[in-house]
């Protein structure tokens, strides 16, 4: 896939596959911009924007991007582990804010 075709598929899955999907299966996030930081820390192992810079999309590396686009992919096809990766998301957030 070309750095374009990936940019597009990431956009696609953040901005409408799975805020498209939030509303029926009652999800704890709906935004684009939640589903976009809880795959980004997971992609970075840690809050993202502490080791990228915005706008994540334009900064990620290949790599980086690809693990993002795959976790949203997973989120897609088995909801039930998006509440786990939200919550390991908020809880680097809250102790990268302890630091």
């Amino acid at each position: 896939m070309t750095r374009e075709q990936m940019v597009a598929r990431w956009l696609d899955l953040t901005r409408r596959v799975l805020p498209g999907m939030a509303p029926a299966a009652r999800w704890p996030i709906r935004f684009d911009h939640c589903f976009m930081r809880v795959c980004l820390d997971h992609a970075i192992g840690q809050p993202w924007h502490e080791r990228v810079h915005r706008p994540a999309v334009r900064h990620l590396d290949d790599d980086q991007l690809q693990r993002a686009i795959t976790l949203a992919e997973r989120i897609a096809a088995d909801p039930a582990i998006l509440a786990g990766l939200n919550e390991q998301s908020l809880a680097w957030r809250r102790a990268s804010r302890q630091n």
